[in-house]
């Protein structure tokens, strides 16, 4: 079966800061068939989320299909606030390559 990753289906997979406590992550694809296709092929879930990132369920506190912006949201609680000694990403705009080769069959 042909495959795609979610990095060349989407427009923008980016990762950013909510607050001081929280990463949000924004999938948004060009075309509503691409959304739909990624979101209901079942390959980006909060399941998928929890492996890809290694997170316990209860720190992904929120994880939207946005259908207006043709876009996949979540978001997850940081271990320890941005800026905190040791955290190695102050503004969370790093932590996205894990969905990048999130592979995707295609028709």
């Amino acid at each position: 079966m042909p495959t795609k990753t979610l990095a060349e289906l989407a427009k923008t997979i980016r990762s950013k800061n909510a607050g001081t406590d929280r990463i949000t992550f924004d999938v948004i694809f060009h075309t509503r068939e691409d959304y739909e296709h990624v979101k209901n092929s079942g390959v980006l879930t909060r399941e998928t989320v929890r492996a890809l990132f290694n997170v316990d369920d209860e720190r992904i506190v929120d994880f939207v299909n946005f259908d207006p912006a043709y876009a996949i949201k979540f978001t997850f609680a940081r271990p320890q606030p941005s800026g905190s000694p040791g955290e190695g990403d102050v503004f969370g705009c790093q932590q996205y390559p894990p969905l990048l080769d999130v592979v995707v069959p295609v028709d």
